[in-house]
């Protein structure tokens, strides 16, 4: 059987092409003291956050105040703007560190799909605060284009914000390869969407899939 050529790869963003972590760990500390900065413990409000991921990545909590006032709302708690705008901004910068150190092997692969005349696209999961410092990284300027699901109101695996990214790219599924860490069934979703789905397996390799792995960025130069 003939083998369709390769128009678009579509990338995930975090743990595929930056990271939050460092030999397994978190990077960032997080030393947040909830009870004493908005009267919830540590553990309700890790409760409360997981339980608002899907309103978050869809956009229909827009932005990390909205979280945090539900939050409150729902724990009867008063809202402090002025801590949580603190917050905030504790947040939006440690979101900036993984965007000051991507890997050089990753800039080049991107560089020599580009040369290829290949496509790239990028899905991200996340909320504005995640990535702010996106525009300013220098992955930025390699990619056709960017689909952040909070902009969107889809968030992987939803087959709908693969097809999206097709439409938009202008290619078809079926000439496109998915590569990501895995997180939120994000190769399954590729997968059904038509798409060709690749486990990237360089920063997080915990997670298990049962789609072929790279294990390193420049093996993807071999898939095409």
């Amino acid at each position: 059987m003939k083998r369709l050529r390769t128009q678009a790869v579509v990338f995930d963003l975090f743990e595929t092409l930056i990271t939050e972590f460092d030999n397994g760990k978190r990077a960032s500390k997080r030393n947040y003291n909830y009870m004493e900065l908005l009267g919830i413990s540590n553990e309700q409000f890790k409760k409360e956050w997981g339980s608002r991921q899907q309103r978050r990545m869809t956009g229909e909590l827009p932005h990390y105040h909205s979280v945090i006032e539900d939050m409150m709302k729902q724990c009867e708690l008063e809202y402090d703007k002025k801590v949580v705008d603190d917050l905030y901004e504790e947040r939006v910068m440690e979101k900036k560190s993984p965007f000051e150190q991507i890997r050089p092997d990753i800039v080049e692969v991107l560089k020599q799909l580009r040369a290829n005349g290949i496509k790239l696209g990028l899905i991200s999961n996340c909320t504005e605060e995640e990535i702010h410092y996106w525009r300013s990284s220098e992955l930025a300027a390699y990619f056709d284009d960017v689909i952040f699901s909070y902009e969107v109101g889809l968030a992987k695996p939803d087959e709908r914000i693969y097809r999206l990214s097709s439409q938009r790219l202008e290619v078809k599924s079926e000439h496109t390869i998915f590569i990501g860490d895995g997180g939120s069934s994000e190769l399954e979703g590729a997968s059904k969407a038509g798409m060709k789905p690749l486990h990237a397996y360089w920063f997080n390799t915990y997670m298990k899939s049962e789609y072929e792995k790279l294990q390193m960025p420049k093996e993807l130069l071999t898939m095409l």
